[in-house]
């Protein structure tokens, strides 16, 4: 038989149905793949979360502000409106205060000289003797008595290196001791305005006079009088409320219903027997 009449010769049939062994490797494929899927996933997440994390942090750490805020104001909620107000009450306080100040102790203000506030009012512009530059005296030897009373010169005399001025009338009374808390005796001296008033300036160691006149406390009832013994002279020089003190023995009444004393305003020298005032 000749080969042309052979028929063509035919492929080999395989058998395409998958075998066991084959869909396990499939099966392991897969898994695997799924596997590092989802491993990539997760990392992927945890990057996120981690990321996520630290903008977090940043963004706190870069607002430190607000934990104290929260603290003071649970913690000190009544502090808050006291300092608060201090500033608001002070400002608007002292631009008020100054004008009325100034309008209300001043009513008549304006003089072209002001008069310093220690003056002794004469309008020279010296200052007033204080009394603690003073030294008081009573002088008995140029006492004088006359209808029922008695003249005594009170002496002042500045013991300080600077000049000053007196200018009025002092205040006398009788006093129990040389204190300032010492009891008054009777009542204070009255005011002789038959004379008047004159500006006395004393250089250091220079000394002026005030006149006082002393009733005799015998020409009143022992009932109205009440009479006691005083030792102490409360002396006030003009325009000053600090009191000196003079030693003398006088008769007084304690009862204030008799007036025993008056004064003369302030005179230069030392007080001399006859010349009045």
């Amino acid at each position: 038989m000749s080969t042309s009449s052979r028929p063509p010769a035919r492929a080999p049939i395989t058998d395409s149905t998958p075998t066991a062994a084959s869909v396990g490797t499939r099966r392991v494929i897969a898994a695997s793949t799924r596997g590092r899927a989802l491993r990539v996933a997760w990392l992927t997440g945890a990057a996120a979360a981690t990321s996520l994390v630290a903008a977090c942090g940043s963004a706190s750490s870069s607002q430190p502000a607000a934990a104290p805020t929260a603290t003071v104001t649970v913690t000190s909620p009544a502090t808050t409106p006291s300092s608060a107000s201090a500033p608001a009450t002070q400002p608007t306080a002292a631009p008020s205060s100054a004008p009325a100040t100034v309008a209300s102790s001043n009513p008549v203000a304006g003089p072209s000289k002001p008069t310093p506030a220690n003056s002794a009012g004469d309008g020279s512009g010296l200052a007033s003797c204080r009394t603690a530059t003073l030294r008081f005296a009573v002088d008995a030897s140029q006492a004088v008595g006359a209808a029922g009373s008695a003249y005594y010169p009170l002496n002042f005399t500045n013991t300080s290196r600077t000049t000053c001025d007196m200018y009025g009338y002092p205040g006398v009374s009788f006093a129990a001791s040389p204190t300032g808390g010492a009891r008054q005796i009777g009542l204070a001296a009255q005011r002789n305005a038959a004379f008047t008033k004159v500006a006395v300036r004393l250089a250091p160691g220079q000394t002026a006079h005030a006149w006082l006149k002393v009733a005799v406390a015998a020409n009143y009832p022992a009932a109205a009088c009440q009479p006691v013994t005083a030792y102490w002279l409360r002396i006030y020089p003009p325009g000053e409320t600090a009191a000196g003190y003079a030693s003398h023995a006088f008769d007084a009444c304690s009862s204030t219903s008799a007036a025993l004393l008056s004064v003369l305003p302030v005179r230069f020298g030392q007080g001399v027997a006859g010349v009045t005032p």
